[in-house]
């Protein structure tokens, strides 16, 4: 791996480029109420949603979205500081505003929630529109305040470094949450017990919250994610089929969401030491293989398969998939040098930028079948505000500068 190969070298000046430019859509377009990241925008028709778009329009902020925002502008902010000055104070101005927002509303009971109306009072976003006030969370969690905890804890190590440790403080309450059974997965319903009682096991909320290791890691706060280990360790144990190679989304079910399985590959590899076990490496080598071969269909991947049979069980293929691949892949094949995974790369690279990016605006569709586009929404729809995409690519960015890549884009000079 000492060669760096022609197609690292360009896609390293692709991810860049995207990367860069998303992030002055984002911020150039005007922020939402007080300061919220702005990205109402139909992928396909490119139309602001308004008024008349319900739960799309500008009176609904997803706490879900701006935490994830969040976190990408206080990463990327780290990045491009070294390269791109003026866009980095572009970030840094609309990171420190949103930062001191959430801050604030975290403070109020030490939740988010995934959808607050015009006065900012937590709703429940239902599948058919408003359904009236949310109830206050207490002691059950939910992947919005994962969202926004990692963002306060990015931001906070970049704009106040002081309050860092109290952030990072309130990460056990989550772990025990997850490990105890007051998570909750769906927030689109009353937030309760009965709603507890009655979801399923899925790996979601561990893959979701190990992207929080690598991060502490890289902050100096390892001691902190020693969750990780035990994470990935239960996703592996109950979770993974040696057949297929795959992740059971519920022990003993036959449906596998491949992209949740590959960004759990993602932030484990992220998160492992240098030296971790080559016998758990290779095992996540094999879900991210297996998980690709069997979830790439058409355009991308499928939001679910068999595990049985490999056959898709959706005709849906989002964006971020292919983007969490990307970072998944790179950082296998930096420490394994596996050419089936440099192929992997490259086929979700090309599929990403053939099938997904539209480049002109420098944004994603959010969804697409075999057909094309489709209007259908994986999670919120507000567009990504660099963090699947973003921080994904900035992942593997990060790789390729490690096998030399842009060494004339890393100076301290830029514009």
């Amino acid at each position: 791996m000492t060669l760096l190969s022609p197609f690292i070298a360009e896609a390293h000046r692709t991810y860049v480029e995207a990367n860069a430019r998303c992030l002055d859509w984002l911020l150039d377009r005007p922020a939402l109420g007080p300061g919220f990241l702005n990205s109402k925008q139909n992928s396909i028709t490119l139309a602001d949603y308004g008024i008349d778009d319900g739960l799309r329009g500008p009176a609904y902020t997803y706490g879900w979205i701006q935490g994830r925002g969040l976190e990408a502008l206080a990463t990327h902010a780290e990045y491009f500081a070294r390269s791109q000055r003026d866009l980095t104070e572009k970030i840094d101005a609309a990171g420190r505003r949103l930062y001191a927002i959430l801050a604030d509303l975290w403070a109020q009971d030490g939740h988010a929630y995934f959808c607050y109306d015009a006065d900012m009072q937590p709703i429940i976003a239902g599948a058919h529109g408003s359904e009236g006030r949310q109830a206050q969370a207490r002691e059950i969690h939910t992947y919005s305040d994962i969202f926004v905890l990692k963002g306060l804890i990015a931001a906070a190590a970049r704009y106040d470094h002081p309050a860092l440790d109290g952030y990072v403080a309130q990460l056990p309450a989550l772990i025990e949450a997850i490990e105890g059974g007051r998570f909750l997965m769906n927030e689109r319903q009353r937030i309760g017990r009965e709603a507890l009682a009655a979801q399923e096991d899925d790996f979601g909320p561990r893959m979701i919250l190990l992207g929080a290791a690598g991060m502490l890691r890289r902050l100096g706060r390892g001691e902190a994610a020693a969750f990780a280990d035990r994470f990935v360790a239960h996703v592996l144990g109950r979770h993974f089929d040696p057949v297929s190679g795959l992740l059971r989304n519920v022990p003993g079910s036959d449906t596998c969401n491949v992209g949740h399985g590959i960004e759990l590959v993602g932030f484990a590899l992220d998160y492992l030491p240098a030296d971790a076990d080559d016998r758990l490496v290779r095992q996540l080598e094999t879900v991210l293989l297996a998980s690709f071969e069997a979830g790439f269909h058409g355009p991308g991947l499928r939001l679910a398969v068999s595990v049985a049979t490999g056959a898709p069980q959706s005709p849906y293929c989002p964006w971020w998939s292919l983007p969490e691949t990307i970072r998944a892949a790179a950082f296998c094949f930096e420490r394994t040098g596996n050419p089936q995974v440099l192929e992997v790369w490259r086929k979700a690279h090309a599929a990403f930028f053939s099938w997904f990016w539209r480049g002109e605006p420098p944004l994603a569709y959010q969804t697409r079948t075999d057909e094309g586009p489709a209007d259908f929404v994986p999670a919120t729809p507000d567009l990504d505000p660099g963090y699947h995409t973003g921080l994904s690519l900035l992942a593997a960015i990060q790789v390729a500068e490690r096998m030399g890549a842009g060494q004339s884009l890393r100076s301290n000079t830029g514009a």
